[in-house]
């Protein structure tokens, strides 16, 4: 079975709505506009909605039929605080402000399959459209769950699906067990005792110890993590000082942190803080710091999984859907979805011949459109199979 007819007929539709959101994006929690949008879409296809959940999330139900069966799709709505270098139509209208991980397209899919499957109600059961805001670094999925999304709105099982530029477009991923690492940050505080720059000897250099402590993490990796292990220490901001004349007092490093099992991530969050307070000590400085758990792995449910594999290979072909593949060290707070309910988190290729395929996060990352119908019709044939009529 390829793309669903019907939804192949309004891709042209469902690319405005995407390009639109694409020229509005919205940062965490502060997605009015998008969240506006999409409820008006919803309630204009008969779908209930449900506003106001982890602020600006929202939730549309849609019922048929005498089943008490129920599933959850759930897309996130947030932009990256970030600068987008395109200079397509429908860039963003923002400064600083971009969809530079794709949640424009998955906001679009979603919708998507919402028109589909309110128009042919072709299941049995209950289907919870969940638009999420703040997935990135906002942990929006932890918010939804801890406000009562699963008790509001019971699930059997919630499914999820991120656009992927390293697969080729018209295939997918759907692989159990870890997929994506846990995403933890650390902020490390050196204070030392400032003074002219002139005079190094008499203070006790917080930038010096900041830039020694930053080396020496990257032997905790190195030389304390199994070499068959995965994990991921990166100190990405430094900030100290206000003039070039004058040693501060004090510095600021921050940094990410994945891991992917829960062994290693206690074994992180020990070693940095050891590591960091021993070298300050060996200088006379002290570093304090604070390490924040933030999203756990993400671990695809083994029967879940191959729900979603069947539903993907019926709209791509089997031979086009990976069923093993290494995790990625990057992050999703669907994770949090996971830890509630059974489910997946499906990849979607949208690397295409001359676009798609730049990666996420990056100034010159753009959407693929042609993946809005293969992600809508996937969402939508899980929905007639989980859901089935007679």
């Amino acid at each position: 079975m390829p793309v669903l007819n019907r939804i192949a007929d309004f891709t042209a539709e469902m690319t405005e709505w995407r390009q639109d959101f694409h020229r509005h994006p919205e940062l965490g929690f502060q997605e009015t506009r998008t969240s506006d949008i999409v409820a008006a879409r919803l309630a204009s296809w008969g779908i209930e909605v449900h506003r106001n959940i982890a602020t600006t999330g929202l939730v549309g139900v849609l019922r048929n039929g005498d089943s008490g069966r129920s599933i959850g799709l759930r897309a996130d709505m947030d932009c990256l605080p970030m600068e987008e270098q395109n200079g397509f139509a429908h860039r963003s209208t923002i400064p600083g402000r971009m969809h530079g991980c794709g949640h424009d397209g998955h906001t679009a899919t979603l919708l998507g399959a919402a028109k589909y499957l309110a128009e042919t109600r072709n299941f049995n059961g209950t289907v919870h459209f969940i638009f999420q805001p703040a997935e990135e670094g906002g942990g929006g999925a932890r918010v939804m769950v801890e406000e009562g999304l699963f008790r509001r709105f019971p699930c059997d099982a919630v499914y999820g699906v991120h656009n992927d530029p390293s697969l080729p477009l018209g295939e997918a991923a759907a692989v159990p067990g870890v997929i994506l690492a846990a995403s933890d940050r650390v902020e490390i505080t050196v204070r030392g005792v400032g003074g002219h720059a002139a005079r190094p000897h008499v203070t006790i250099d917080p930038v010096l110890v900041g830039a020694q402590i930053v080396v020496a993490l990257q032997s905790v990796v190195a030389r304390r993590t199994d070499p068959l292990d995965s994990a991921v220490i990166s100190m990405t901001n430094f900030h100290a000082g206000s003039a070039v004349n004058v040693i501060p007092d004090s510095a600021v490093l921050k940094g990410s942190i994945r891991t992917l099992r829960p062994e290693t991530r206690d074994l992180m969050e020990k070693l940095i803080t050891q590591v960091a307070q021993a070298t300050a000590a060996a200088h006379e400085a002290v570093a304090e710091v604070k390490y924040v758990r933030n999203y756990p792995p993400t671990v695809n449910h083994a029967a879940e999984t191959e729900r979603a594999a069947l539903a993907a290979a019926k709209v791509l072909g089997e031979e086009r859907v990976l069923r093993k593949r290494l995790p990625v060290m990057g992050a999703e707070d669907f994770s949090f979805m996971l830890l509630e309910r059974p489910g997946a988190f499906v990849k979607i290729g949208q690397k295409g011949a001359e676009k798609g395929g730049v990666p996420v996060h990056h100034p010159l990352y753009d959407f693929n459109d042609d993946a809005l119908p293969i992600g809508a019709s996937f969402f939508a044939t899980l929905v007639e199979q989980e859901l089935p009529r007679g």
